[in-house]
């Protein structure tokens, strides 16, 4: 009982720090990269799908973002999606080719950008201890229910602290290289 609450805790932590790592990868540090379009959706045929499903998005070099859409006629609302969305981005299209250039962070967005990583970072951290707060309270509703004995509730106890540390300690080297990476000119 105490290993499957241990398991549980632990791959639910796993999962708060790949939802960490999966938002950090959508806030740009000024390098164009194709997951920074992810999140844009697109109107196809009445249906609402990611930019991604609609067509192909490539780095073409450290500041431009090429999309090329699989049928002509998708250019248009794509260019649109992109304009509306909230990344800031104005597409240049040429035909069925559109240049997206990622202009550059100024000081103040860049600081902007440290903080809202911040705020993640700290979201992260929040949901972890959430984590550890209902696996201990798991163990001591078995320790009231006479299932384990304190020694035994004791030690589950310090070894969900053990991995509540490790996972924050990822966290925390999570948000130090994307801080570097955004303040990096």
């Amino acid at each position: 009982m105490i290993n499957e609450i241990h398991s549980d805790a632990n791959s639910r932590m796993d999962k708060s720090l790949s939802s960490l790592e999966s938002d950090f990868s959508k806030i740009r540090a000024g390098r164009a990269h194709p997951s920074l379009l992810e999140q844009v959706t697109v109107e196809y045929y009445g249906t609402m799908v990611p930019l991604t499903q609609v067509s192909n998005i490539t780095a073409e070099d450290a500041r431009t973002l090429k999309v090329s859409p699989w049928e002509k006629d998708m250019v248009g609302p794509i260019e649109k999606a992109i304009l509306t969305s909230d990344l800031g981005l104005n597409p240049n299209t040429q035909g069925q080719v559109m240049r997206i250039p990622l202009p550059p962070l100024t000081e103040d967005r860049r600081k902007e950008l440290v903080r809202v990583v911040r705020d993640e970072a700290e979201n992260a951290r929040v949901a972890i201890r959430n984590i550890r707060r209902d696996a201990i309270s798991d163990f001591r509703e078995l320790l009231k229910e006479k299932e384990i004995s304190e020694d035994e509730a004791r030690k589950a106890e310090d070894n969900i602290q053990k991995i509540t540390d490790q996972h924050i300690a990822s966290i925390d080297k999570s948000l130090s290289d994307k801080e570097n990476s955004l303040l990096e000119i």
